[in-house]
């Protein structure tokens, strides 16, 4: 939306946690089965962000291996596709120190139920990108959140167990060892919402404040508050909760919850949320993005303005959405990407080696590099260069990918063993599988390939001109309905290659994603 502040991430951004140093703002949103994982952004203002870095930046920090995507029927058709890997990670600081706190879900071989891999990361220089290999902490459960009390204690506080019926968990913790420094307890089982998840806690007027969110992270999505004034309770329900929903409303922006508050330099306080913009039809093709509203305090509970387009006393940002601050730092990859077949060559050109592996498969890494899409209006475009006759033995396939998870894609692309262009639309939850081809005369020099996007329609392009640009064939139009069931993750579009072998290097220049 023109002129608008809100989403301040926009995109795949959901899970939000911020904190303020010095002058600046940092925020980190989860990634489940991506990589990098755990993106950093800065503000100096809260409208303007900057892609810093990423916590999860090495792929000797973990692995993704594990993070398959679940389709969970609702009934009437409709489905929770919930994604496993990186899920609502906590960023703090503490005597010089960033800490960044997280959960690896996991669906380990041969078990029905996910586990969960709870983990802290840190780092002195958030702006150098370096992250420390994960310390690893006993708990089962998830959105593990740190609090540092006045006495020099540390709590972990955490959605513990998995299911509808998690409740909120906390006990001390040893920053340096990860070892626990007293028994795990229940301080809070929320206000009768499935799943109370999302915990953060804080300290005001000698008041423990723990925020949580309830109800699950779609329609039924709310933020409630408790207070007490012992860190292990017993808790009291705010009397307004949920202090913040869009439940049962007609805003625009929907599924508000999994809430962050803090304060800015001048003492006013804010709070970041996850949200959707859900349009009259139902259509979410954006996924869950992060998003600011202004907080007040009245008798010592909070007050929560409504998640709108515009915050009260805030304008919109002049700049692009998340510029990152390096190269490629925004470049995303599926799973424990194998990195020695991707080679950089241009800041906006790549050479890819292909696999096997397509975008269906539930654990390894198909050859694709991408980013978030950040515009709900706009365009994305690539160029295969040097097509080759030989590529037809190797059965190679490339091109242009919308990407969600194993389960929903769409992409065009060049299919050298029939000398055709292929648009392939996915959504295994809804049970379709279409396509659309058209054969050329000859094998080209090259592909263009290109996406324009509206919030309801994605049209798919291409052109073997000898410019690009030149000479678009639509090959077909996408309603974005068709990509947008409840899910955790959001659009990422990007270059592909598929073959049989990895002998060969397939280059696309001008990748442009907006």
């Amino acid at each position: 939306m023109s002129g608008a502040v809100n989403p301040i991430i926009p995109g795949f951004a959901p899970d939000p946690s911020v904190v303020k140093v010095g002058e600046w703002f940092y925020l980190v949103n989860s990634t489940f089965h991506l990589f990098p994982g755990l993106p950093i952004y800065a503000s100096q203002d809260l409208v303007s962000w900057k892609h810093i870095a990423n916590a999860i930046h090495r792929r000797s920090q973990l692995s993704l291996g594990q993070s398959q995507a679940i389709i969970y029927p609702e009934g009437d058709n409709k489905h929770v596709i919930g994604s496993g890997g990186l899920y609502a990670p906590t960023i703090r600081y503490h005597q010089g120190t960033f800490y960044v706190i997280c959960t690896n879900v996991v669906r380990r071989p041969g078990e029905e139920r996910d586990a969960t891999e709870n983990f802290i990361v840190s780092t002195r220089d958030i702006w150098n990108g370096e992250w420390s290999d994960p310390v690893y902490f006993d708990f089962e459960g998830i959105d593990p959140s740190l609090f540092f009390d006045d006495d020099g204690k540390i709590y972990m506080q955490g959605s513990g167990g998995i299911g509808p019926s998690t409740t909120i968990n906390v006990f001390e913790i040893d920053l340096a060892t990860a070892a626990k420094l007293s028994e795990e307890q229940v301080v809070w089982r929320g206000t009768g919402g499935i799943y109370p998840e999302g915990p953060h806690l804080y300290k005001r007027n000698n008041w423990y404040y723990l925020l949580t969110a309830e109800g699950g992270t779609h329609g039924g999505h709310t933020v409630v508050m408790a207070r007490s004034q012992n860190i292990w309770g017993p808790y009291e329900s705010c009397p307004s909760n949920p202090v913040l929903t869009a439940r049962g409303s007609k805003e625009y922006i929907q599924y508000t919850g999994h809430c962050e508050i803090f304060q800015d330099g001048e003492g006013e306080w804010w709070g970041t949320c996850l949200g959707a913009r859900l349009d009259d039809a139902g259509r979410t093709p954006m996924g869950r993005e992060t998003f600011l509203m202004h907080v007040d305090w009245d008798n010592d509970w909070p007050i929560f303005e409504q998640v709108t387009s515009n915050p009260k006393g805030l304008t919109a940002a002049s700049t692009a959405p998340c510029p990152a601050a390096k190269p490629g730092l925004d470049f995303l990859y599926i799973r424990d990407a194998a990195m020695s077949r991707y080679r950089l060559t241009g800041s906006d050109s790549v050479s890819l080696r292909p696999s096997s592996v397509d975008f269906s498969h539930a654990e390894a890494s198909p050859t694709f590099v991408g980013k978030r899409q950040r515009l709900l209006t706009g365009s994305s475009s690539v160029t295969l260069q040097g097509v080759q006759d030989s590529w037809a033995s190797s059965k190679l396939r490339a091109g242009l990918a919308l990407y969600k998870e194993e389960h929903r894609f769409i992409q065009i692309y060049y299919d050298s063993s029939a000398r055709q262009v292929v648009l392939e639309v996915i959504n295994a939850a809804n049970k379709l599988a279409r396509t659309q081809k058209e054969t050329l005369a000859q094998v080209p020099a090259s592909v263009n390939f290109r996406i324009e996007y509206t919030e309801s329609e994605y049209q798919w392009m291409y052109s073997v001109s000898a410019g690009p640009g030149e000479d678009w064939k639509l090959l077909g139009k996408v309603d974005s309905m068709e990509m947008t069931d409840p899910d955790f993750t959001g659009p990422i579009i990007g270059a592909f290659v598929v073959g049989e072998t990895e002998d060969e290097e397939v280059q696309f220049e001008r990748l442009s994603i907006d």
